[in-house]
């Protein structure tokens, strides 16, 4: 599954993003395997379990496996992960806030400041203020 391929962030999010994102949204029982890959080895397999649900997170679809894809990524060390998962929950954020919000809000104690501040970066000011303050 792309390890092969897929070896930097470029490769990554322009297949994942646009291909994989399109194809689970014709195939949403595809949702429960692209979160396997939340458990890979490999750093592009772990990103690509995000990045592939930012078309669908802009239209609104699969919120619910957003949060399990972000909780699952949650602590995950590495910086491009944490973008990706960051970035996803900014797309998501585009058509449900206040979703996206409390996520945050719940796990910003655990949340790299990576993707804390991908999450928020379209939030109002008066909602990032609190989610920034300690």
């Amino acid at each position: 599954m792309g390890k092969k391929y897929i070896n930097n962030w470029a490769s990554c999010d322009t297949f994942y993003n646009h291909t994989i994102g399109d194809m689970l949204m014709l195939h949403p029982q595809l949702t429960e395997r692209v979160k396997l890959w939340t458990k890979s080895d490999n750093r592009w397999v772990r990103r690509a379990a995000a990045v592939s649900f930012i078309v669908p997170a802009r239209k609104g679809l699969f919120h619910n496996h957003i949060i399990d894809i972000a909780t699952l990524l949650l602590t995950d060390n590495d910086d491009m992960v944490q973008k990706g998962y960051g970035w996803m929950l900014k797309a998501a954020s585009q058509a449900n806030q206040e979703l996206v919000f409390n996520f945050v809000m719940s796990n910003k104690a655990n949340m790299p400041r990576t993707a804390l501040r991908n999450a928020i970066e379209k939030m109002p000011p008066e909602l990032k203020v609190k989610v920034m303050a300690k």
